[in-house]
């Protein structure tokens, strides 16, 4: 089979990160696109959820609550809790 090279723009920072976890988990970042365009042929669909939904944890109610409670803590107020009683609660 022909080989041909694909060249892809992104932002430098998410190739470095990318790159480093395709070396964590034993691939090159060749070998993790070609994985993802064969599972594109496949399935004949992007292999993964694509939405316009934003992170909860970004959400504007979200990052006020921890601002407080960051405040909270700041000024000797906040309760510190281990996970294990977050779980009993």
């Amino acid at each position: 089979m022909a080989q041909t090279t694909l060249n892809v723009r992104m932002d430098e920072d998410i190739k470095r990160e990318f790159d480093a976890f395709c070396y964590k988990v034993g691939l090159n970042t060749s070998v993790a696109v070609n994985m993802f365009a064969r599972a594109v042929l496949r399935e004949r669909r992007i292999p993964f959820e694509i939405t316009d939904e934003t992170d909860p944890f970004y959400s504007e109610s979200n990052q006020a609550f921890l601002r407080e409670a960051v405040a909270a803590l700041n000024s000797g107020k906040g309760i510190v809790r281990e996970l294990i009683e977050v779980d009993d609660e």
